[in-house]
């Protein structure tokens, strides 16, 4: 079994077809599907179940694609750490909630990056759920997620303190008649969402309705035009809230605060740059918030 025959596996389970997957790698059809064939062979089980919707991993190719997904990863740091062991450069893939990303990393990625020019950094944002396993998986080597994480292969580092509050359009509506227009959120798998959720079960309100938008710029646009209210970091709204844009109303301390953590594997090869990166963020952690003030 050769890396290069682990590396078409991954990209067939990736992918879900032979097509997808040569596109990717930039092989012919004819090839991956030879060399698919060829490590079943080797291996004495098929790796797929194959139908003319695609391909799907078996019980033995779902195994194979956790160790897959571990060498590879070690094979790419291994390269880049010796081509350059100090001297930081490569690329450091990373993953983060989108309201983290809107207001906390941006200043973060720009110093790093100033201070390691030889440094890519690519930026992936989704739910907290969806990072998670992004990493567990080796295709992130980190990410920011909404709350702590108990998983006995994950490593974490609190860094940003945010402080949650309810916005609606600017107006003196009693709290009663605001809570009851529609919720503008991410959708299902939302943190903040679940936080109101919570809040209001507790307060024996009905949940209103859920418009879902794509983007934390919809979310915070629709809740200034009137559409609804939602429950945000005040970190990232605050310019509107200065501006008399947005009506910030404080809500229990129980779910008034959050922290932001860093996440990734406990088995992960720190790169000369990902331990500079982690390193910065702890330093990072250790320093007073300036976003929940």
């Amino acid at each position: 079994m050769e890396s290069g025959e682990l590396k078409v596996f991954q990209a067939v389970a990736r992918e879900g077809s032979v097509t997808q997957a040569a596109c990717r790698l930039g092989y012919v059809q004819s090839n991956v599907t030879a060399r698919i064939q060829q490590l079943e062979l080797e291996l004495g089980k098929p790796l797929f179940h194959r139908s003319k919707r695609g391909m799907t991993l078996t019980a033995a190719g779902q195994s194979l694609l956790k160790y897959a997904d571990k060498i590879l990863f070690l094979l790419d740091a291994a390269l880049s750490e010796m081509m350059n062991d100090d001297i930081p450069s490569g690329l450091i893939k990373l993953g983060s909630i989108e309201t983290a990303a809107a207001v906390h990393l941006p200043p973060l990625m720009l110093d790093y990056r100033k201070q390691y020019p030889d440094v890519k950094l690519s930026l992936f944002s989704a739910y907290s759920t969806e990072l998670i396993q992004k990493v567990i998986r080796h295709e992130l080597d980190g990410a920011f997620v909404s709350s702590p994480v108990q998983h006995p292969e994950l490593e974490q580092l609190p860094v940003f303190h945010e402080e949650i509050v309810l916005v609606s359009e600017p107006g003196e509506e009693e709290l009663a008649e605001v809570l009851i227009r529609p919720l503008l959120f991410f959708g299902a798998g939302c943190h903040h969402l679940e936080r109101l959720e919570s809040w209001l079960k507790e307060e024996r309100r009905t949940v209103p309705e859920i418009m879902q938008f794509g983007s934390l710029e919809a979310i915070i646009g629709g809740v200034a035009a009137g559409l609804g209210i939602s429950v945000l970091p005040r970190s990232t709204i605050r310019k509107r809230e200065e501006e008399g844009a947005l009506r910030v109303i404080e809500i229990p301390d129980k779910y008034r605060f959050a922290t932001v953590h860093f996440i990734y594997r406990r088995d992960h090869f720190f790169t000369c740059a990902f331990r500079k990166f982690v390193e910065q963020l702890g330093i990072r952690a250790g320093q007073p918030d300036q976003s929940a003030s």
